[in-house]
């Protein structure tokens, strides 16, 4: 018994030693892996997945080229979007991934990150287009790609999430990596590259026999290169994941950097003359496919047209005239589709991409449109066979947001995503093919939406905010769809009006950031060069500013509305909504509505080779002229207004008159 006590104590203390030793072991495990998994929680790494995932993953299968295939996850996570406020221009910073390596957003309890080594400002890289309305791109107080419906309510700033399904796709993916040559690696690496563009720079002269190729995989940003023993600087400067350096020969030739399209004027211009040329031609000899077999929905569009072209002279007084091409037509037009016109709207696909609109910010036009028509009664029907026209509700916005590969440089995957669903489409309905979807339509605000709907949705009548002729939009088939800044999802009148004529004592206003080559020119030419011409660059940031921004907007004249990197700029219908004559310079835009609308009555367009005489442009309008425009800027203003319930001629009316009124001037009967 003497001898049991102390063996006791003595098992005892060994014990708790081995009970230290594991806890230390056990700490340094976790300390170490908290360093190594950047995206996650350290602990999870101990623990067994867990069989119900929180959140789909989207795998997006590349195809195989000299560089290993690759499964790349590029999610759309929703888990804290409600409590992420980022500042306007700065969206691209906030990295809402989940189960990439690519790029560190999540902190060690899985919360979303500022990533600090994005300091781009515009949406060439980026996820988002930064705010086009005139601030520094820095530290605004709303985000433009803030999601706001009626979903979930954002404690820290009141916005709205509409964040309020699961998202999953049905359609998988298969793309191919693309290979390019040495001399095109510095453009990839600071800018985002049209797949077009790429395509040129692949075949182009600036490609010489002895370059060494490279294969650009975009699912993970990595060069395979073939092996050299020369390191090149330039490397590092582009990206730190290549397999072997460049040769020192080729190296020279990086260093050659070709313009991308948005930083060189147009090779050809379109003059508001020839489009409207264009669309007479158009209206008298359509292309559009002629139906496989007449139906009976395509009858009756047919006898809308005879009534529309037969309409007598009317008398309304909701309509102001001067503001329309014909104003009977349209109003003859805008009664037949009130009776005749149904829609069917598509179930098919899922949230985040399809039936998930954007409320706010700069793509608020396709998210509003989409939230409207699909709970609409009055024109959309359940049953397809009943339908004249068939929407596709899919968010060009939140289909660059979720497969989108960040810095890959490459839409390819955006394309063939949307061509995978019209296939799907065709295969299981058989309204696609019986019109070769000329019957079908979309609306879309994003940038690159031309091009992730070409070819495959070609036949189909596009509204689209980049109404640009040179790069495949359709005078008299496709509408330009106004590009609409909403601040407010709950309130999207919020600063609606402007002063009275007699109390705008600015000549013109522009601010802005320096986005593609017109901007600067701009700036160039007129920045305090003349104290009524009020030109600036980025307004500094704050709410201050920005109340600065819109009083200038309501005192002024004239507002400048330059383009961007492409040719839409929100600031057309906020010079509307403000009540100032918009000054368009963007050549080779086609102004919203332009099937039924007379821009030359309400505003005032100036081709880009004019700028240097923006001025005198401006002062040869006699005031009797500029008044009688401001008035029809007032009058033409409801046209360009959105509503949580639409009404009569307002903006969601107009748009879906215009798809209407296109179809109706296309179809052709056996």
């Amino acid at each position: 018994m003497e001898y049991l006590l102390p063996l006791c104590k003595l098992c005892h203390i060994e014990t708790r030693r081995w009970f230290i030793v594991m806890g230390v072991v056990a700490f340094t495990y976790v300390l170490f892996q908290s360093l190594l998994l950047p995206y996650g929680d350290a602990l999870r790494s101990l623990l067994p997945e867990d069989g119900t995932q929180k959140f789909d993953q989207y795998s997006i299968q590349m195809g195989h080229t000299s560089a290993k295939s690759t499964t790349v996850r590029n999610p759309l996570t929703v888990l804290d979007l409600a409590n992420i406020s980022a500042p306007i221009g700065k969206t691209d910073n906030y990295i809402l991934e989940k189960g990439s390596q690519r790029d560190s957003s999540l902190n060690a309890r899985g919360k979303y990150v500022k990533d600090e080594e994005s300091p781009r400002d515009g949406y060439k890289l980026s996820l988002n287009r930064n705010h086009d309305i005139g601030f520094d791109s820095g530290k605004m107080v709303d985000t433009n790609g803030n999601l706001e419906s009626d979903g979930t309510k954002n404690g820290g700033n009141n916005s709205i999430v509409h964040m309020d399904g699961q998202p999953s796709f049905e359609f998988p993916l298969a793309v191919s990596d693309k290979v390019t040559s040495e001399n095109e690696l510095e453009e990839i690496g600071e800018m985002d590259l049209d797949f077009g563009e790429l395509e040129e720079f692949k075949n182009s002269s600036l490609r010489k026999p002895g370059d060494t190729d490279v294969t650009f995989n975009s699912s993970t940003f990595m060069l395979q290169i073939p092996t050299s023993p020369v390191n090149t600087p330039h490397s590092q400067h582009l990206i730190s994941n290549i397999s072997s350096p460049v040769s020192e020969t080729n190296s020279k030739s990086i260093g050659k950097r070709k313009k991308m399209k948005s930083e060189m004027p147009p090779k050809s211009v379109t003059s508001l003359e020839q489009m409207n040329s264009i669309l007479l031609r158009h209206r008298r000899s359509s292309r559009a496919m002629r139906p496989r077999r007449s139906s009976l929905r395509d009858l009756e569009i047919f006898s809308a047209k005879s009534q529309i072209e037969q309409a007598s002279a009317i008398n309304d007084p909701e309509l102001y005239a001067p503001l329309f091409r014909n104003v009977s037509m349209f109003k003859r037009s805008y009664e037949l589709m009130e009776r005749t016109l149904k829609i069917y709207v598509y179930r098919d696909g899922k949230k985040p991409i399809f039936h998930q609109p954007i409320m706010k910010g700069l793509y608020a036009s396709e998210g509003w449109f989409m939230k409207l028509m699909e709970r609409n009664k009055h024109f959309v029907v359940k049953d397809p066979r009943k339908a004249h026209l068939f929407y596709m509700p899919f968010s060009s916005r939140m289909l660059e947001y979720t497969l989108y590969v960040r810095n890959s440089h490459n839409r390819t995957n955006l394309r063939q995503f949307l061509k995978e669903y019209s296939e799907s489409i065709a295969a299981k309905y058989p309204y696609w093919n019986r019109t070769g979807g000329a019957d079908h339509f979309l609306v879309a605000c994003h940038d690159w939406a031309p091009y992730e709907t070409r070819h495959h949705m070609e036949q189909c009548i596009k509204a689209l905010c980049n109404a640009d002729v040179t790069v495949g939009f359709k005078i008299g088939r496709d509408v330009s769809l106004p590009e609409t800044y909403v601040r407010s999802a709950r309130n999207p009148l919020r600063d609606l009006g402007g002063k009275p004529a007699s109390q705008r004592h600015i000549l013109a206003f522009y601010a802005g950031n320096m986005h593609g080559y017109v901007r600067p020119i701009l700036l160039k030419y007129w920045k305090d060069k003349n104290p009524d011409m009020k030109i600036f660059g980025p307004m500094p940031p704050g709410v201050a500013s920005k109340m600065n921004y819109i009083q200038h907007m309501k005192s002024s004249k004239y507002c400048i509305c330059p383009k961007g990197y492409e040719v839409n700029s929100p600031r057309v219908v906020e010079a509307i909504f403000y009540e100032c004559v918009p000054v368009i310079i963007s050549d080779n835009f086609v102004p919203p509505f332009f099937e039924v609308l007379d821009w030359e009555a309400f505003s005032v367009i100036v081709a880009e080779k004019d700028i240097p005489h923006l001025q005198d442009i401006l002062l040869s309008i006699p005031k009797d002229r500029y008044l009688e425009m401001q008035l029809r800027v007032r009058k033409v203003q409801k046209h360009f207004l959105w509503h949580a319930k639409p009404l009569k001629y307002d903006l969601f009316h107009m748009t879906l008159h215009s798809i209407w009124y296109n179809r109706v001037f296309q179809i052709k009967l056996r």
